[in-house]
């Protein structure tokens, strides 16, 4: 068993964080799917090149991610379709309009895609070769539903519960196939986010896509310990549209190209960040598999760590650490970490969010003279502030004070009787 903080696995969802009372702008799904007619389903999986070109058939040799359960926020997840058969295991609503179990995909925009996001995650396909198969295809899933747009609930609010109810319900790791598209998050989410990195929960977010409108990653891809995820295109390269650019990019997975799993049983070609983050997600669940000892730093760091670099720079802003390699993530040596490589939220916002962080003693600067006064030049002072300074020398001033008295006493003496005599002569 892993080790990892006490949770609680069954406990009811209860709304207790405080609400951010904001519009979410621009809140959506990280890509919108590019349908196209039910394919074959011999020709679905065969249009899955991600399977061996990135490693994760090779992983299957080790692992295909039993007993790791994934956490899938999005639009609800068709849990009747059949290449997800026995893969959902629970969820929930945070919209108000879902089901209980959060299996009821809402639209109009994100009808299908909260399906497609959880076949690439753990599709078990309709057959041995038919269908889609995600990348842990024995990991579980949860699906949290959630609805954007005029109308719904805050997206924010509805984002925070999620995490929370994920995190209180048994999630290992949380895949966001979604953006904020801004760059800052509420703090809503601190509270949410911060709750999953302190029982060891690994979250995964998308990078988001240029050609919907998001040219820089957005939160929740920009909060410090998420593990973001970019996209290429068949040839490794960044994608234009089907990705974004941005220094919180951790690793790129295929983003062009995708072929996913849509209500009512059927498949559906698509693009965009939002299939790259549940491929990413799926690997985080071999590795959580293949090393039950490793925190979520420390899957993480094999995630980041065994990606190819694309660029000499590393990491680079349009490539992050490079391109996944399942195979590596779960096989090779990789050195222990004792903390997070993509950094902490706790830790972001002790800096950032300054009501909330303790209390920080500074040592004063001297005081200084009121503001539109000059300071008195050195050695003038007002009168009666240096006798202490001039007390050896009174004596000698009196002295010569007195003298100099007489003196003037007796020359005022003999002018007057010069005067006196001239006068009387």
């Amino acid at each position: 068993m892993r080790a990892r903080p006490a949770r609680l696995l069954s406990r009811p969802f209860a709304a207790s964080l405080v609400a951010a009372g904001l519009l979410v702008a621009g809140l959506a799904p990280a890509a919108a799917p590019v349908l196209a007619p039910p394919a074959a389903a011999d020709a679905v999986r065969d249009r899955q090149y991600w399977l061996d070109e990135y490693g994760i058939r090779s992983a299957w040799s080790v692992t295909r991610g039993d007993g790791v359960v994934i956490a899938i926020i999005d639009s609800g997840v068709d849990a009747a379709h059949p290449d997800l058969a026995g893969a959902v295991i629970g969820g929930t609503d945070v919209s108000g309009r879902g089901n209980a179990t959060g299996t009821l995909p809402l639209g109009p925009q994100g009808v299908t895609h909260g399906t497609m996001v959880a076949s690439l995650a753990a599709g078990r396909g309709s057959g041995p070769n038919a269908g889609v198969i995600g990348a842990a295809p024995a990991a579980s899933v949860l699906s949290i539903s959630l609805a954007f747009g005029p109308g719904e609930r805050s997206g924010d609010d509805q984002i925070a519960d999620a995490v929370t109810w994920a995190v209180d319900n048994g999630a290992d790791i949380i895949s966001l196939s979604l953006t904020r598209n801004q760059v800052a998050w509420p703090e809503s989410w601190d509270t949410a986010f911060v709750h999953a990195e302190q029982n060891d929960v690994v979250v995964i977010a998308a990078a988001g896509n240029r050609g919907s409108g998001t040219a820089q990653v957005s939160a929740p891809a920009t909060i410090p310990g998420v593990l973001t995820v970019g996209g290429v295109d068949r040839a490794g390269r960044a994608s234009d549209n089907a990705s974004a650019q941005g220094i919180t990019i951790g690793v790129m997975a295929p983003s062009e190209g995708l072929v996913g799993a849509i209500p009512g049983g059927g498949h559906s070609a698509w693009q965009g960040t939002s299939g790259a983050t549940p491929i990413v997600a799926g690997i985080a669940a071999l590795v959580r598999a293949a090393h039950p000892e490793l925190d979520a730093a420390g899957v993480i760091n094999r995630i980041i760590s065994t990606a190819r670099p694309a660029t000499a720079i590393v990491p680079d802003p349009n490539y992050g650490y490079g391109l996944i390699d399942a195979a590596a993530a779960v096989s090779a040596e990789v050195p222990a970490v004792d903390a997070n490589p993509l950094g902490t939220l706790a830790e972001w916002i002790v800096l950032h969010r300054r009501a909330d962080a303790d209390e920080v003693s500074v040592e004063l600067s001297p005081p200084r003279s009121a503001l539109g006064r000059e300071p008195a030049a050195p050695g003038l002072r007002m009168p009666g502030t240096g006798l202490a300074e001039l007390g050896p020398i009174i004596p000698t001033v009196v002295i010569i004070a007195a003298t100099l008295t007489a003196l003037a006493t007796l020359a005022a003496a003999a002018v007057l009787r010069f005067v006196t005599r001239t006068r009387s002569e």
